[in-house]
């Protein structure tokens, strides 16, 4: 799919990253009345970021690992909770916004569930917008930095999508619009519990559920789909589920391909994932 323009829609919402000030099109560049300016890359990403940042993003090699997993369909009950999600709390949703949207995946999904809205995928990694750039063709592909502010206007997003991803809650707040939900996924204590061990996987953080409400602590949780399914693997979908997260950066890929060759294919694994709509107090 080759990748699409930005919707006017689309770019009314975004905001210089340096200034705050509403971006326009300046001949083939995006930039503010201040003088910022920001090139598309030939791909169909554009990065918004307004300096250097402290941060590791994915690597090419854990995008493409990400790609080729999430294509086979392991994860698509996450996908369809939060479609089904977005559809019922906002049905006439506009632009949605997915927060380390990685290649663009789940938003794509989302997007299906809501006729007529516009998406922004934003993350860090340029291989992974690189691949979101081309995901739907209502979707605009966003390198920034979350942590130093969404480069998004006050108000301009109907839902917004936290998958697997840290949140900026102050940020999210800012943005969502009055009435706007947040649609957050999170690992369960059995999500691929199976795996942790066999595959030196890292564990989920028994108070992630804690950790989240706390963090969360300006947003109301509402309504809670969870999803629990059994995954049956072959080796290259492990090893790619491996190789596509946080356990990358802590993975021996000779070591790991050992470790798959000992076990039995298929390779048994919990899906737990907990789906939850939360909206300001």
């Amino acid at each position: 799919m080759p990748a699409s323009p930005i919707a006017d829609e689309t770019l009314a919402a975004l905001a210089c990253p340096v200034c705050g000030g509403g971006l326009q099109m300046h001949g083939a560049a995006i930039g503010c009345d201040a003088g910022h300016r920001f090139d598309r890359a030939k791909q169909g990403h554009l990065a918004l970021l307004a300096g250097r940042t402290a941060f590791a993003s994915d690597t090419a090699e854990m995008v493409a690992a990400r790609d080729r997993f999430l294509g086979g369909g392991w994860y698509a009950p996450t996908a369809a909770a939060l479609a089904e999600a977005a559809a019922t709390e906002a049905p006439r949703a506009r632009l949605v916004l997915d927060v380390g949207g990685g290649t663009g995946w789940y938003a794509a999904r989302v997007l299906e569930a809501l006729p007529g809205a516009h998406g922004v995928s934003l993350d860090l990694s340029k291989p992974a917008a690189a691949r979101a750039a081309r995901a739907h063709p209502l979707l605009a592909s966003i390198v920034a930095d979350a942590w130093s502010g969404l480069p998004l206007r006050d108000g301009s997003v109907d839902v917004a999508l936290s998958v697997f991803a840290p949140r900026n809650a102050e940020e999210l707040a800012r943005v969502l619009a009055p009435g706007g939900v947040l649609l957050v996924a999170v690992p369960g204590p059995e999500h691929l519990a199976e795996l942790v061990e066999p595959l030196g996987m890292l564990r989920v953080d028994p108070r992630k559920q804690e950790r989240l409400a706390e963090r969360l602590g300006a947003f109301e949780r509402g309504a809670v789909r969870e999803v629990r399914e059994r995954l049956r693997l072959d080796r290259a979908a492990a090893r790619d589920l491996v190789l596509m997260g946080p356990s990358a950066f802590h993975a021996d890929p000779a070591q790991l391909d050992e470790r798959l060759a000992a076990l039995p294919e298929p390779i048994a694994a919990t899906l737990a994932v907990t789906v939850a709509a939360y909206r300001l107090r």
